[in-house]
């Protein structure tokens, strides 16, 4: 059996399902893409072998082959699109965060629900092997109980301004700082209660003129008392970091590494190595697990593995995170929530 999927969305991110959709997943069909600016649309439509292309996405969601859909606009746009995929009764992949706003993610949820449709959120780390695997350990009391989570997230190069206004990406601590947010709660099993936000325009100062700032840590701290440190910066020249522990009383987990390829080079000057170049490098192989999870989920009519409710708590961290940085001082969950 095979999913009918519809994509919304034909930008970067929409690029990057459209080519796992169309290669990597072999439980879906790829029949239709759509996307305000209908020329992107039918060059991607093009690229990938796709016979029908939309200038408006509720075109689309008329299709009676479209059983689903992969919704990769900007953000601030995402409650909408659920809303009219929810009505028109399909089931609803949605890339992160759900919404900047947790207004936003309850309409989304009480959408989804009203409609009886499922509906799953890009929260690909949680089904990168290496994480998979951390998961696993943990709950097989390997560390045993966890007691400190420790994040890093760095990319590259600063982003295109126009994005990194607030009222796109939420920010630096909401754009960057989302997946760590949910993997502390999911690594952890435990909620965020408070939370306590430094950060500056540092390095690129053309992000200040647009409200933004390049680097960042949030310490966090737990409902079950443990304690967590995420640092999220847009200036590593050295490539796509992205590592993650979890300490225990019985031992600790390190998730990731910086080094792409397994090659040493050796020389009178040193011993180098090359980096992870960027995200798809990365977690190419993570994009495509949580599509077939999200497949699964609708061929076997279970829940979907990333909940409305879990990305609803890692955008109330990310609000939490952002108004303690504003206002220098520790915010408590409730206080947003």
């Amino acid at each position: 059996m095979s999913i009918g999927i519809g994509l919304v969305g034909a930008g970067r991110m929409g690029q990057v399902f459209a080519h796992t959709l169309a290669y990597s997943v072999a439980e879906v069909r790829l029949v239709a893409v759509a996307d305000i600016q209908e020329e992107i649309a039918r060059q991607v439509a093009s690229r990938f072998g796709i016979q029908n292309f939309y200038g408006d996405y509720r075109r689309l969601l008329e299709r009676k082959d479209v059983e689903a859909v992969v919704i990769t606009t900007p953000t601030g746009t995402h409650t909408e699109v659920i809303r009219a995929a929810a009505a028109a009764g399909k089931h609803i992949f949605t890339e992160k965060p759900l919404s900047l706003t947790l207004k936003g993610c309850d309409e989304a949820i009480q959408a989804v629900e009203k409609a009886g449709v499922k509906m799953q959120v890009g929260f690909m780390r949680r089904f990168d092997p290496p994480y998979v695997l951390a998961k696993r350990k943990i709950e097989e009391g390997v560390i045993g109980k966890p007691v400190m989570f420790k994040a890093v997230g760095r990319d590259p190069g600063c982003p295109n301004l126009e994005f990194a206004k607030r009222e796109n990406s939420g920010g630096l601590i909401q754009d960057m700082g989302v997946h760590d947010f949910d993997l502390a709660r999911w690594l952890m099993g435990s909620e965020v209660e408070r939370v306590h936000s430094e950060g500056g325009c540092l390095v690129f100062p053309q992000l200040g003129t647009v409200g933004d700032i390049d680097n960042a840590v949030i310490n966090l701290k737990f409902t079950n008392g443990a304690v967590g440190n995420i640092d999220v910066s847009r200036n590593a020249v050295y490539g796509y970091d992205i590592r993650t522990e979890v300490l225990g009383p019985e031992g600790a987990l390190m998730i990731g590494v910086l080094q792409h390829t397994a090659t040493l080079i050796l020389t009178r000057s040193g011993v180098t190595h090359d980096t992870v170049p960027h995200f798809m490098q990365r977690f190419g192989e993570a994009y495509a697990e949580e599509i077939r999870d999200f497949v699964d989920c609708i061929l076997k009519d279970r829940p979907p593995s990333v909940s409305g409710e879990d990305a609803r708590a890692a955008t109330a961290i990310g609000v939490a995170a952002t108004l303690s940085l504003d206002e220098q001082r520790p915010v408590l969950l409730h206080e947003v929530a």
